[in-house]
């Protein structure tokens, strides 16, 4: 008898059921070793991790490659259920030398049984699986933002995510998918938060009428209205809850949602080289703010407006002048030439706001900007 250890992954990024997906693997591998007198004696299977991933970044994966090293491992053979779940782009090429290495062989349903290393046909099947795994995660994330956009664009969706503030999520009706709509799902919207909708107006006008979002923040403050994270801390475990930010007020000014258009694609996930130096390693994935030019805004109004269109383009209007009086871009994100290492660490006592550095006489000093405190 041949003892095995059973190889997979399952990603629940598109909705996979992880048991089905684990039973449908371990049977085309059990369907392979079964002439062979092979039995699976242990598991390395891997639930929520993307294939992208190398094997070293995921736990069961690794937890193998790591026995992969040990003479008493328990196991004489390697068997997965579907290449193109478990290598990813050339992961196959980066990671087979080592089960050479320590002699332990590979199965594989598409090859039908171990790859020959020495075998050109068998790498090149196994290089091919790896392109057509890379091309259908490619594909996935193709059709998911189209139909995203197109929703967003076409029918006013809401797709998802924090309510701005302001806002609040309802019921809207049953989902226009019928298996979805079986099950007992249901589409959303957006509905004005009866609390803090005033809040919103009152941040535009009196933004209009001459303050700035600094002075706007403080004078929230002041009044005693929960900060948005405080509103609504269980969405915000993350975040001060103790005064009003200026940068929570420009987000205000900016989110083009409060005159009832829904609007998607303000952030994206953006893919990141863990090591230049050993791309083995894979990438880090990072959500990276869109510039507003490539934000997608529905043809009609989505849900119940907060403020005017009229009211928000006064405002953008008065952004831009001040931009200009203070000869500077519009959020042009520029930041100081001097090195601050605790920038953005360091909170003041009194109001939780973020100290703000500052150089005086070649000294760095850091500050509330509250000064009311």
């Amino acid at each position: 008898m041949i003892r095995f250890a059973f190889a997979g992954r399952c990603s629940t990024e598109d909705l996979q059921d992880p048991e089905a997906s684990r039973n449908w693997q371990l049977t085309r591998a059990q369907a392979l070793i079964k002439p062979a007198e092979g039995q699976i004696v242990t598991e390395y299977f891997d639930i929520g991790h993307s294939r992208s991933l190398p094997w070293q970044r995921r736990p069961r994966a690794n937890e193998l490659l790591q026995a992969l090293r040990d003479p008493n491992r328990g196991f004489d053979a390697v068997v997965i259920g579907e290449p193109q779940r478990t290598f990813y782009g050339n992961q196959f090429g980066n990671t087979f030398p080592v089960f050479v290495h320590f002699r332990i062989p590979l199965w594989v349903p598409e090859v039908g049984g171990p790859i020959d290393p020495d075998n050109e046909a068998h790498d090149l099947v196994m290089s091919v699986f790896g392109g057509m795994s890379k091309g259908e995660r490619n594909r996935i994330k193709i059709r998911v933002r189209t139909a995203m956009s197109s929703q967003a664009q076409l029918q006013g969706r809401y797709l998802g995510g924090r309510p701005p503030y302001g806002y609040r999520i309802t019921d809207a009706e049953p989902h226009p998918n019928p298996a979805k709509a079986a099950a007992g799902q249901r589409i959303h919207k957006l509905q004005p938060d009866p609390a803090a909708a005033p809040v919103v107006l009152r941040i535009f006008r009196l933004y209009v009428d001459g303050m700035s979002a600094k002075a706007i923040a403080a004078q929230l403050t002041r009044d005693g209205i929960p900060c948005p994270s405080a509103h609504d801390p269980a969405r915000n475990p993350h975040r001060s809850k103790t005064a009003w930010q200026q940068s929570a007020v420009r987000a205000i000014l900016i989110n083009p949602r409060y005159t009832g258009y829904e609007v998607w694609n303000k952030q994206r996930k953006e893919e990141r080289l863990l090591d230049v130096d050993d791309v083995t390693l894979g990438h880090r994935t990072s959500m990276t703010h869109n510039p507003a030019e490539a934000w997608i805004r529905s043809n009609e109004p989505a849900h119940e407006a907060i403020i005017s269109p009229d009211l928000f383009d006064t405002a953008r209007t008065v952004r831009q002048q001040r931009a200009c009086t203070q000869g500077r871009q519009e959020r042009a994100g520029k930041r100081s030439a001097r090195p601050y290492v605790l920038r953005g660490r360091i909170r003041c006592t009194l109001c939780g706001r973020k100290m703000q550095p500052a150089t005086i006489h070649n000294h760095v000093y850091y500050r509330c900007g509250f000064n009311a405190q």
